[in-house]
């Protein structure tokens, strides 16, 4: 076994392995930690930064593919190119912890800095055109609510904090044998979930609120691989979503929420589905969120990037995946998906390679895909507000901040999971809205198309659940909710800590050298 674990490869796939054993469905999360020690070795193992990227990028590799393979399912090549470039990126954040290590002394600064590379890795790669957060560590924590409570003041990042120090602190224990470290390490490892353990047990549900919302949940089970969800036409699907809708509502319910592309076609907020839908909602006189391809129209004159001249309308359009808000009293606005997944739903860049396309070569408002959305609309009602987010916006706690700021009192989560099919995709992306309950202290309301869909309370406990691949409705109850966590009022006050950390101390290291 010795001579096993000096071996560069088996470490850098063991390590893999366990981190893709780390996340739901599996969910056994206490691996992450020893496969970051084992990371860590690596680091300590190798010679020179390209030895470290040359070996630890198979163990990435094996991490995504365990824990994303299901993106395939959706795109091959879209998929096989995800996994292989966010492992390339996965290098980064590792090869700079090995030179906060080359550089410093002090054992526990090592390993706070490496900790502060990873993390600050984490928040950046959320916020650029290329983002992928599907894998960061604190997502593989998600099922595990009773000892992740502490993310209310820190966000979920604050769960790859608290894995990646607890390794980085055992392995510096490892190589110096220092108590000191082994103090530290093990105060870090039972500190946070401490916290979490008293927040969770000191909380009760919400069921004696004076505020409850009783909402409609429509799970059509449409066929995500077919055209209309495999019926002939707009108004075959629509019926369908009336029919289970019918079924389902009750006297008291004061909302209904269908999931993303349930209106599986292209229209305009002002069209014929339209109108249809709103006089349903104004017969059954109970709000409804819809999600649905969305064109939008724009002056001949716009600076927008558009797709295209419509042919209906002679005027520029953009084409958004949206939530479609309808009123009883007629009205109908909208929400259009701000967070869009790179290359599948959007070409990352545009607008900038637009921009630095002075002669107009390339038409790139044609080839953008979706447009994208900028602010975070919502329905409001006497009764509650609430935004539509659309899938992958769920997995944006930044993005999600700026609805609770705003007086959203519960979270409606809307999407289309059956792309991906009968894997672990479906299960991730459900556990990963338990993490936004906590976040936020919000009750959550979640519409899938073909499951999971279900009712989550502020501490992240699962009150309603649906089976996958099933045609169903159900009714529940959600509380409205105006509490603003610490980390609704200071949002990512840790990750930023993390990144400036980071630059000061490489900028530090790296003039040091210099003289």
């Amino acid at each position: 076994m010795k001579n096993w674990i000096e071996n560069k490869w088996f470490i850098s796939i063991s390590a893999g392995i366990l981190l893709g054993l780390s996340f739901p469905p599996i969910d056994l999360s206490f691996l992450s930690i020893p496969a970051f020690i084992l990371f860590f070795h690596l680091s300590y193992k190798c010679n020179s930064y390209k030895q470290l990227a040359y070996f630890s990028y198979p163990g990435f590799v094996v991490w995504n593919l365990i824990g994303t393979y299901w993106l395939m399912m959706a795109s091959l090549p879209a998929g096989i190119a995800a996994i292989l470039a966010n492992s390339v990126l996965m290098t980064i954040p590792l090869c700079l912890g090995k030179f906060f290590s080359n550089k410093s002394n002090s054992p526990i600064l090592i390993a706070l800095l490496q900790t502060s590379a990873w993390v600050a890795y984490e928040f950046l790669h959320h916020n650029w055109d290329l983002s992928w957060t599907w894998l960061a560590v604190g997502n593989g924590w998600s099922n595990w609510i009773s000892i992740i409570q502490y993310i209310s003041v820190t966000g979920f990042l604050g769960i790859s904090f608290w894995v990646i120090l607890t390794s980085a602190l055992t392995y510096q224990f490892i190589l110096h044998k220092e108590k000191s470290i082994q103090y530290a390490a093990i105060g870090v490892f039972l500190f946070f979930p401490a916290c979490s353990f008293l927040l969770y047990s000191g909380s009760e549900p919400d069921s004696a609120s004076q505020d409850p919302v009783e909402v409609a949940i429509i799970q059509p089970n449409h066929d995500s691989y077919e055209s209309y969800g495999g019926m002939s036409g707009l108004r075959e699907v629509v019926d369908s979503l009336f029919a289970l809708t019918a079924r389902t509502i009750t006297t008291d319910t004061k909302l209904i929420i269908w999931p993303e592309n349930a209106i599986d076609g292209a229209i305009f907020a002002e069209s014929r589905i339209s109108y249809q839908i709103s006089d349903s909602v104004r017969s059954w006189n109970i709000p409804l969120i819809t999600g649905t391809g969305l064109l939008k129209s724009y002056a001949s004159d716009t600076d927008v990037l558009y797709r295209g001249i419509h042919p209906s309308t002679g005027l520029p359009y953009n084409y958004f995946n949206a939530t479609l808000f309808f009123k009883p009293d007629g009205s109908i606005s909208d929400y259009e998906k701000a967070n869009l997944v790179p290359i599948v739903e959007r070409l990352p860049f545009v607008e900038y390679l637009n921009a630095i396309d002075i002669f107009g070569w390339i038409d790139w408002g044609s080839i953008q895909q979706f447009g994208k959305g900028t602010t975070p609309d919502f329905i409001s009602t006497d009764h509650f507000t609430t935004p539509g987010l659309i899938c992958y916006d769920s997995v944006y706690p930044s993005w999600i901040r700026e609805f609770v700021k705003i007086d959203a009192t519960f979270l409606t989560i809307i999407t289309n999971d059956g792309w991906w099919g009968d894997t672990s995709g479906h299960h991730q992306h459900f556990a990963y809205a338990r993490l936004r309950a906590i976040e936020f202290d919000r009750w959550i309301a979640r519409s899938a198309n073909n499951g999971i869909s279900g009712i989550i309370d502020p501490n992240g406990r699962i009150i309603e659940k649906t089976d996958y691949w099933v045609r169903t409705g159900l009714t529940g109850t959600v509380q409205n909710k105006t509490t603003q966590t610490l980390y609704t009022r200071f949002g990512n006050w840790l990750p930023i800590f993390c990144l400036i950390l980071s630059g000061v101390f490489w900028s530090f290291f790296k003039f040091k050298k210099q003289e």
